[in-house]
């Protein structure tokens, strides 16, 4: 006799578990009450006939191997789930519905907010998601619709638009060079208080390998944005983009010469959605309004 097969809301329950690590934090991400969670995970337990999905632990629910080998398929339901809704929040050929934009956390954050406020007020029917990720997202898998990316895409069935390259640059606040010691060489950085990557090596040699050798940072983040907040707060030397540290008079360019890192701008989104008229709309407004920001730091 086959069994019934689980419903969404029991697998959706379990994706929201796996991500949250708890009962009380799933439920809250998905407006559920945490008996109603736990109720899901105990009928999806049955329904699949296996043992525990998950373990109690002093940290929360732990995963069993099983939930492991559930949880990316579960994760990719939850994805096409949340992409059919945002399909369906408008017909194709309007000027309306759910955009979901990827981008870094400093392009999120630094750079996108006034492109999106533009294209807001031009066509106000338009809603907005941003995912905020160094990683980049799966869009063949519809992580989002369209991304801002600092890599080439690899993947297949993407439509790719290259913007212009963004010239980093080393940086620190005018009142940190003013008490701080003098600055004219690479080498000289060794006395200074450096402000970098914490685990994440792999993005620093990617950037400039000669930084990468020098000796630890005196403040380690993997959060790109708070190396720039730290920056400006007069902590040290640390990488900013060229326009975004452009817009503060406060900020003052070091080892210009010395130091020579760009990143590779593309505006990508999976070509089939190239029909659909607001991601058209969105990812030419992405391509104006990065263009111009790599434009802004003198690049291109």
């Amino acid at each position: 006799m086959d069994h019934p097969q689980p419903g969404w809301e029991l697998w959706r329950t379990f994706d929201a578990v796996m991500r949250e690590g708890t009962l009380s934090g799933a439920a809250r991400t998905l407006g559920l009450t945490q008996p109603t969670a736990g109720r899901h995970i105990a009928e999806l337990q049955a329904a699949l006939g296996a043992g525990a999905l998950f373990t109690r632990s002093g940290r929360g629910l732990q995963p069993t191997e099983e939930a492991h080998a559930l949880a990316p398929h579960a994760r990719a339901m939850a994805l096409a789930a949340a992409a059919l809704v945002r399909t369906a929040s408008a017909p194709s050929g309007a000027e309306a519905g759910v955009v979901r934009i990827s981008a870094s956390e400093v392009v999120g954050a630094e750079v996108l907010p006034p492109i999106l406020a533009r294209l807001n007020a031009e066509h106000p029917r338009l809603t907005f998601e941003l995912l905020l990720t160094n990683a980049s997202s799966d869009l063949l898998r519809r992580d989002a619709d369209l991304a801002v990316r600092m890599t080439p895409p690899r993947q297949q069935a993407l439509l790719a638009k290259a913007v212009g390259r963004i010239r980093l640059g080393l940086y620190a606040h005018g009142d940190y060079l003013a008490r701080s010691g003098p600055l004219e060489t690479m080498e000289d950085l060794a006395g200074h208080a450096l402000i970098g990557f914490d685990r994440d090596a792999a993005a620093l040699r990617s950037i400039h390998a000669e930084l990468a050798a020098l000796p630890d940072f005196t403040l380690r983040t993997d959060n790109q944005l708070a190396q720039v907040a730290a920056v400006r707060a007069g902590f040290g030397v640390g990488i900013v983009q060229d326009p975004i540290a452009r817009r503060d008079p406060a900020l003052v360019p070091v080892l210009r010469d010395a130091f020579v890192a760009h990143l590779d701008v593309w505006i990508v989104m999976h070509e089939d959605l190239r029909s659909t008229r607001r991601m058209r709309i969105a990812f030419d407004a992405l391509v104006a309004g990065m263009t111009a920001h790599v434009r802004a730091g003198g690049g291109g």
